[in-house]
């Protein structure tokens, strides 16, 4: 098995490419899946994608509220669309190296805290980023599901909007009881 690749990377006897800057290059729909290359983090690349989330929350803040609604939807289309032909590229369906779900999931999670309770503060910020990391990670029902069952770049994209959904929730109850 090749550095770098889980043991699902392997189908049916055939070792996905590691994705690489190279690859990129070769084929554009990589640098939205790989979030500019953030994928390509050796140590947890779905942190490092979450983390790229938070800026992207606070760059469109500046729209109005109807112009950012498009917006994440043209990201999250634009997005499963990326990802789904990364991971036919990489042989892979959800490849680790396939971040742009953990990049509009987090700024999914501090858009749905903002419209409940006002802008998030770094307090906030912080909190959502771990709550979204652990339902991410965890994956409860039905993330789990849609993670196992649902292939192609929808499905890599949605157990990420139910993880957004879950950890803003929580957020908003975290932060009405403290």
């Amino acid at each position: 098995m090749q550095a770098g690749l889980g043991e699902d990377a392997v189908d049916a006897g055939r070792v996905a490419p590691v994705p690489s800057f190279s690859l990129m290059r070769a084929h554009p729909h990589q640098w939205l899946a790989l979030v500019g290359g953030i994928g390509l983090m050796r140590v947890w690349p779905g942190t490092w994608g979450t983390a790229v989330g938070v800026p992207l929350f606070f760059l469109l803040q500046d729209l109005p509220p109807l112009a950012r609604g498009l917006a994440y939807a043209v990201l999250i289309a634009a997005g499963a669309w990326a990802a789904a032909r990364t991971g036919d590229d990489l042989g892979l369906h959800d490849h680790n190296a396939i971040v742009v779900d953990e990049t509009v999931g987090m700024a999914l999670t501090l858009e749905l805290f903002g419209w409940a309770m006002g802008a998030p503060g770094w307090g906030a910020v912080l909190v959502g980023f771990v709550l979204f990391r652990l339902f991410d990670s965890t994956k409860p029902f039905p993330i789990r599901l849609i993670d196992r069952r649902m292939n192609g770049g929808f499905g890599v994209i949605l157990d990420d909007l139910w993880a957004a959904a879950y950890a803003a929730i929580a957020l908003i109850l975290a932060m009405r009881v403290f």
